[in-house]
């Protein structure tokens, strides 16, 4: 129903900036929340950035304002922007879709979402 396509990662020197894109398909896409988590060698996938579908964002307190995460509905496309990228950021990166009618709290947890997307790597080195 719905498919998801990350782009955008690479490596990149501390302090950088990367901005990730998760393109969706479906024509429900829009209503879907999108969550970004990553994922490091040996440690659970992590929350990192949500936004639903009617724009409501959310974030991980421990990025202290670093990421941000727009939406571009006429792209079908949710973007995760990084600014001062550290090596502790390093990790596997993946947008999940969560479906309309979730609870509150939703956006936060993995095991929530309906469709992940292949993930796409980012590293960050000293």
């Amino acid at each position: 129903q719905v498919q998801l396509v990350e782009s955008g990662g690479g490596l990149v020197q501390a302090g950088g900036s990367l901005r990730l894109s998760c393109a969706g398909s479906g024509h429900t896409f829009s209503n879907y929340a999108v969550g970004w988590f990553r994922q490091a060698p040996g440690k659970e996938r992590e929350f990192v950035a949500a936004i639903s579908g009617s724009g409501s964002r959310y974030y991980d307190d421990s990025l202290k304002g670093r990421f941000t995460i727009p939406r571009d509905n006429a792209k079908n496309t949710v973007y995760l922007q990084m600014i001062g990228l550290e090596p502790e950021d390093t990790a596997v990166y993946y947008c999940g879709a969560l479906r309309p009618g979730y609870g509150l709290g939703s956006v936060r947890r993995s095991n929530e979402y309906d469709y992940w997307g292949q993930g796409t790597q980012v590293t960050v080195s000293s």
